[in-house]
């Protein structure tokens, strides 16, 4: 059990709400006023504003970061000469690097510029950048093109993570979490339907069609940030400022929830560099990280090499590898959603964290060393279900061990840069010279 987790409650009238909310105290409220009926309409309400935008940024995030293999089997390859050597690798593995670098510098200006303004901004930057990927005519402009993607990106997921932690209580965060990251990763795996649906442009305007795959996905990008402008809410105490969206005496309510939970202090909220950074010397922070890490290996794998192993591998045409890349991920996150309802009610998130991976590892055997295109194409779903439902398990776990404001920011972007260090090793032992079974790379991501 977490220490957060063996924490009695504290009694409502010794909180200690931080000075940013105390303007909102003064409006009396207390949980005893609202019945378990009107607590669950709040936190619904919250739950149709905040986990729809979340989602909506999380999926044009995976869908940006991942729709290279689908532009490659539409033609990108050939045009700009992908195949020599392990350029394309060379490609998928520039993202990672500068995100890495990014994510805690870019947890601290996000967070200190405020959530509000901040994430919709970097979302319309990068869907500008996306729209440059459109146009390129030699492959190392990609890689100049995915280094500034990465950068962007990397504010996104650390931001996310930390805002919704405000919001809610230690066993309500982990469905939270799988319910934005199964809209968002379902939506991102439309990738290959909307890049099939994309490539029938092809010609238009003298463009090839992948081209197009890039141009109408950097649009898509900046329609999201437009929505993100307008509806995403940041910080509990401002809520009741937001458009049509929480009362004075709901976001109050809110709030007090979520700090008799947690009991986060008043003096976290200022920023002290070595208070932020304190937390590196915890090396519970590192094994968070390294469990992130061994999940998203297999998770960017997929999203990376899974149209090209349908096509080349199981023999699928290039149209239907596309859409056939989209079920596996329907599965995962119907999987996902139900382990975070599961954890929640048993207030355990240790069980998942052991079956996945060996879930993980029973569709990487079915997929390397079985001749059945069915039992193969069953293994990229047992995968693609085992590796991302780990992604909101672990992410609820930290969560539910951090306390702090900063503190857990700064924990969110160590976690999510040790995801991105998966990506690298993804991207280096899925190489091109070993298509169409990527046995090396699959024995990497089982050990």
């Amino acid at each position: 059990m977490s220490t957060l987790e063996a924490m009695p409650p504290r009694e409502h009238e010794k909180l200690s709400i931080a000075e940013e909310v105390q303007t909102l105290e003064r409006v009396p409220v207390d949980d005893e006023e609202f019945s378990e009926d009107e607590i669950r309409k709040v936190r619904h309400k919250v739950d149709r504003r905040l986990i729809s935008v979340c989602a909506l940024l999380v999926m044009i995030s995976l869908l940006d970061r991942s729709n290279l293999s689908n532009a490659n089997i539409a033609g990108m390859a050939k045009d700009l000469e992908l195949t020599i050597g392990t350029r394309y690798s060379i490609i998928v593995l520039s993202f990672f690097a500068p995100y890495i670098v990014a994510e805690v510098p870019c947890a601290y200006l996000v967070r200190k510029a405020g959530l509000r303004w901040s994430l919709p901004t970097i979302t319309l930057a990068w869907g500008l950048v996306m729209l440059g990927f459109g146009f390129v005519h030699n492959w190392t402009v990609l890689i100049g093109l995915r280094i500034i993607l990465g950068i962007l990106e990397a504010g996104l997921f650390p931001a996310l993570a930390y805002l919704l932690s405000l919001w809610y209580t230690r066993y309500e965060v982990h469905q939270r979490y799988a319910v934005y990251y199964m809209i968002g990763l379902g939506g991102s795996s439309l990738g290959g339907v909307l890049a099939y649906a994309f490539m029938q442009m092809k010609g238009v305007g003298g463009l090839a069609a992948w081209r197009w795959i890039f141009i109408m996905e950097a649009l898509l990008t900046i329609v999201v940030a437009a929505i993100a402008f307008t509806f995403l809410v940041d910080y509990p105490q401002n809520a009741h400022e937001a458009w049509n969206f929480l009362t004075q005496r709901e976001a109050t309510m809110m709030l007090r929830r979520v700090e008799r939970d947690r009991g986060d202090t008043e003096e976290d909220q200022e920023f002290d560099l070595a208070r932020f950074l304190r937390p590196a010397l915890d090396l519970r922070v590192w094994g968070y990280g390294m469990i992130w890490c061994f999940s998203t290996m297999p998770a960017y794998a997929v999203a990376y090499f899974l149209p090209q192993i349908l096509n080349h591998e199981l023999g699928f045409s290039i149209g239907v590898s596309q859409l056939l890349s989209t079920p596996p991920y329907i599965f995962a996150g119907v999987q996902m959603c139900f382990e975070g309802w599961l954890c929640d009610k048993i207030h355990r998130r240790f069980p998942v964290l052991l079956w996945n991976p060996v879930q993980t590892i029973v569709g990487l055997c079915l997929l390397s060393w079985t001749r059945t295109p069915g039992v193969q194409y069953f293994g990229t779903f047992l995968v693609t279900a085992g590796c991302n439902s780990n992604i909101p398990a672990v992410m609820a776990w930290q969560a539910n061990n951090i306390r702090g404001h900063w503190t857990r920011m700064f924990c969110s972007a160590v976690l999510i840069s040790t995801g991105g260090l998966g990506g690298i090793i993804g991207a280096l032992v899925f190489r091109s010279q070993d298509a169409p079974k990527y046995l090396p790379g699959m024995i990497a991501c089982m050990v």
